[in-house]
């Protein structure tokens, strides 16, 4: 009888044993994020909920595999939850390994699909074999999802190939759990070794290579954070490893006892690894960026950060509410059914929801534009009407904005235009410039309050001291309101801060509160904005480097450091 065959019942549930990887989410599988999706009851330690639990469905319960008792049900279960102790702390056969496997049967009791989510791949895991006994034991069908070993993804992220054209050979060892034998047999290979184990015993494991027989000036390489964003790695040799760390201010330290991974070799020379280092030479790595934007528009911006290598932080500065009377929206939009309209221009992803939610308040949908001409202002504008299943008839050939749009908008003619009307959804304190530039075209314009903008609620404590005392490496403003609103909020930007705007006016803005303007956009686009920063990241880079000074975000200069203002 195969333990991945028997179906959930009232009884017996299903566990799936998941790899979560070495860190970065986006190594999850898609069976991972398939069986995460599905899940009743999520089991895991801390540092592995930070990756799976986005890709949890809501209302799951979360259980934390952690040091000391719970108390209280288990969500759902009117079972108390039982002690149990992160077995990377204990010892086999001990009562935290039975409690781990028992809360993990206890949460299958009744039918629940539980995911046990491991650091790696489970099959490496100390203890998940002991867990999958349990099930056994327990008659409870259990399946295994494989996940990325941390000894095999760290040092793909970290630039150091683990093998070659002649395939040499490659030793893994756990030197927390290391016998001497294991030591001598990687010793007298001539091979890679890839050596998991923590700060604070990267020089005790050195030793024992070169006491087991490797040369004390054979290349070794130690990545701490691998697949993070606080990804760190140092390049030595078995010799001067030790002296390295202390140079960089490692050990001694409290943060000692965190995991990581060296790969000894000729494969992790410093010479190979400075051009195969692709993670850690993102543009942007490691930078935490200010995103001061509404959630819903600053998602896509802070995927984008992400793939420089950047750590967004978004802080909502605007609110998006009603217009105080909507008997105006409501006419207008009972107007696009009846025919009032040949145009509706959107220059706003905002507008684009504020009507929609409307459209949905009445039961209408998608084909209530038909027959009516629709523009959009800007790629996300466009993207929000596409996703409405609503495709744009024009969208400005040249700058994203209201003066581009009046550029290629077409004047009115009464021989083709059988309306003359534009209906204009927008925000309550958006400029006249449209309305005033469409009127000159010979258009009629019902100009409407589709929403209002207003200024959002203070960040935490937290996050307001980070941005006044330079906790943040770059702030992106991509509007005036959203400067204004900043400062209003949680305070000016210190100075060594980044300062990032998307265009003129919001440099301008940004200067009257006395910001310096170090990026600007080519265009009025928030991913140019971006793009920009990370050019900026990267010519950055590229000057300490050619000064041969180490490269740093700047947030890490001195404090009380001031930049000089720019002639």
């Amino acid at each position: 009888m195969s333990p991945t065959t028997l179906p959930a019942g009232p009884e017996h549930g299903h566990v799936t044993f998941l790899g979560a990887g070495p860190g970065d989410p986006g190594l999850l599988t898609l069976r991972a994020v398939e069986a995460l999706a599905h899940a009743d009851v999520l089991v895991a330690e801390h540092e592995v909920l930070d990756v799976v639990r986005t890709h949890a469905r809501p209302g799951v319960a979360v259980v934390h595999a952690e040091a000391g008792p719970f108390s209280g049900p288990l969500p759902g279960t009117g079972t108390p939850h039982p002690t149990i102790v992160d077995g990377t702390s204990t010892t086999a056969g001990s009562p935290a390994v039975r409690d781990a496997a028992h809360l993990v049967m206890e949460a299958a009791r009744g039918g629940r699909r539980v995911v046990r989510a491991v650091s790696g791949d489970p099959g490496l895991d100390t203890y998940a074999a002991e867990e999958m006994l349990a099930c056994v034991a327990a008659g409870v069908p259990f399946e295994v999802v494989p996940g990325i070993a941390a000894a095999v993804g760290v040092p793909a992220y970290a630039g150091v190939p683990l093998r070659d054209a002649q395939g040499a050979d490659v030793r893994f060892i756990d030197a927390r759990t290391a016998s001497d034998r294991c030591w001598t047999e990687v010793g007298v290979s001539d091979g890679t070794v890839v050596v998991s184990t923590t700060l604070d015993s990267v020089a005790a494991a050195a030793g024992e290579l070169v006491a087991a027989g490797r040369k004390p000036d054979t290349p070794m390489t130690v990545t701490v954070a691998g697949t993070t964003t606080r990804q760190r790695t140092w390049s030595a040799t078995l010799g001067t490893i030790a002296q390295t760390l202390k140079q960089a201010k490692v050990l001694p330290s409290p943060e000692g006892g965190r995991p990581v991974i060296a790969v000894v070799g000729d494969r992790s020379a410093p010479a190979q690894r400075d051009q195969l280092a692709w993670f850690e030479s993102k543009p942007l790595f490691g930078w935490k960026v200010l995103v001061p934007r509404t959630k819903e528009q600053a998602a896509s911006l802070s995927d984008q950060l992400r793939s420089y290598g950047a750590v967004p932080h978004e802080v909502p500065t605007i609110a998006v509410e009603p217009p105080r009377t909507p008997q105006q929206m409501e006419r207008a939009v009972k107007g696009l059914v009846t025919g009032r309209y040949e145009w509706i221009a959107f220059t706003s992803v905002n507008a684009v929801k504020a009507v929609r939610e409307k459209f949905e308040e009445y039961g209408l949908d998608a084909r209530a534009f038909a027959g009516i001409k629709v523009a959009a202002v800007g790629e996300q504008t466009a993207k929000a009407l596409i996703a409405f299943g609503v495709k744009p008839d024009l969208v400005p050939s040249g700058e994203q904005s209201a003066a581009g749009l009046l550029e290629d908008w077409p004047p009115y003619d009464p021989v083709f235009d059988p309306i003359d009307r534009v209906f204009l959804p927008r925000a309550d304190i958006a400029t006249e410039t449209l309305v005033a530039g469409l009127i000159d075209l010979g258009w009629e314009v019902d100009d409407v309050t589709a929403y209002r903008t207003v200024r959002a609620s203070p960040p935490p404590a937290e996050t307001r001291e980070a941005i006044k005392g330079g906790g943040f490496d770059a702030v992106l403003f991509t509007s005036s309101s959203t400067v204004r609103n900043l400062v209003g909020i949680a305070g000016k930007p210190h100075n060594v801060t980044i300062i990032a705007c998307i265009g003129p006016a919001t440099a301008k803005t940004a200067e009257e509160h006395g910001l310096r303007v170090d990026v600007m956009a080519p265009e009025p686009s928030v991913h140019k904005l971006a793009e920009a920063l990370a050019e900026f990241g990267l010519r950055r880079r590229a000057a300490a480097r050619e000064a041969g000074d180490p490269v740093s975000r700047p947030s890490e200069r001195r404090p009380g450091a001031r930049r000089r203002r720019a002639t």
